[in-house]
């Protein structure tokens, strides 16, 4: 039996006792660090989706869609913490060998504030897009508006978001950027116009006929499943210029707020012209001047008749 106390073995024991099990005791507990992070990321993540899903914006999304951006989330987390956890284990293991790490340590600091100064919009841009992807403000085919474009968007990740608006254009924009991002289809959305009669118009009259367009269009086949809330006149909103306006409101499913507007203002404009309720019409004079220096007006130019309408706000 090797004795211990004398050479070689007292030298390996000793290499052992105060290098090799100091190594493989901070490999381990790294090991399992690693692996709590991941759960424990994990953990966190789930709590808040499950939260958002019973309570918040997220109770809309699919299985599948909740599940990958847990996923996604997951990643981010684990890796984030599982970095931090393996330049600690290397600088203990490096001091456990006798190396003296606080130059490291320094150097370490100068580089992470360097990178810190570098990529603060970076780190900002990856955090708003968990918040964006915890709280469900938007998902890949909503419309929305933020940073100042508008657009559907085409594709999401944790650092950016792709909008293209309704010419084709392709917008790019970093999550750090968006403040408020407004969605324009999410779940149901508002029929807001503002239509305009004549001055002497029955306006009983006329809210009537609003009225009944907006029935008819809620039990039509087509529309009876987009539209949520018949169209119908609200208030009179204005004593304009030309007439008094009239503020019609009605609910529509999201994705269909713009084609249901448009509709009902084909509708209506139908329904005047058979009931005989005129949209004033602003009227141009035009003066010409004769041979004899004379002025003759001329009042048979008049500009076409229009229907105003907004899709939200008064």
């Amino acid at each position: 039996m090797p004795d211990f106390a004398k050479a070689p073995w007292a030298t390996i024991v000793e290499i052992g006792r105060d290098y090799v099990v100091p190594v493989i005791l901070i490999v381990v507990v790294a090991f399992v660090l690693i692996r709590a992070a991941r759960l424990f990321v994990h953990g966190v993540i789930k709590a808040l989706m499950d939260r958002e899903a019973t309570e918040g914006t997220a109770q809309e999304l699919s299985a599948v869609e909740l599940k990958k951006r847990m996923d996604t989330l997951d990643g981010l987390g684990a890796n984030v913490l599982q970095f931090f956890i393996v330049i600690i284990a290397g600088l203990m293991v490096l001091r456990s060998f006798g190396l003296d790490i606080g130059p490291a340590v320094a150097g370490l600091g100068v580089v992470g504030v360097a990178v810190g100064f570098g990529a603060q919009n970076l780190v900002r841009d990856y955090l708003n897009g968990a918040l964006i992807l915890i709280e469900n403000q938007f998902s890949k085919g909503d419309v929305i508006r933020a940073a100042g474009v508008s657009g559907t968007v085409e594709d999401f990740s944790l650092r950016r978001t792709t909008l293209r608006d309704l010419d084709g254009v392709v917008h790019t924009v970093p999550n750090g950027e968006i403040v408020v991002a407004s969605n324009l289809t999410r779940v149901w959305s508002r029929i807001n116009l503002d239509v305009t009669v004549a001055y002497g118009t029955d306006i009983d009259r006329a809210t009537a006929v609003v009225d009944e367009v907006g029935r008819l269009m809620a039990a039509d086949p087509i529309w009876k499943r987009r539209v949520l809330e018949a169209p119908r006149v609200d208030r009179v909103a204005a004593l304009g210029e030309y007439g008094v306006t009239l503020k019609i409101l009605g609910t529509v499913r999201a994705p269909d707020q713009w084609s249901a507007a448009g509709e009902l203002r084909k509708r209506l404009l139908a329904a005047f012209t058979e009931h005989g309720i005129e949209i004033p019409r602003p009227q141009r004079v035009i003066l010409s001047r004769e041979p004899n220096g004379l002025a003759q007006a001329d009042e048979s130019m008049v500009e076409p008749a229009h229907v105003d309408g907004t899709l939200g706000g008064d």
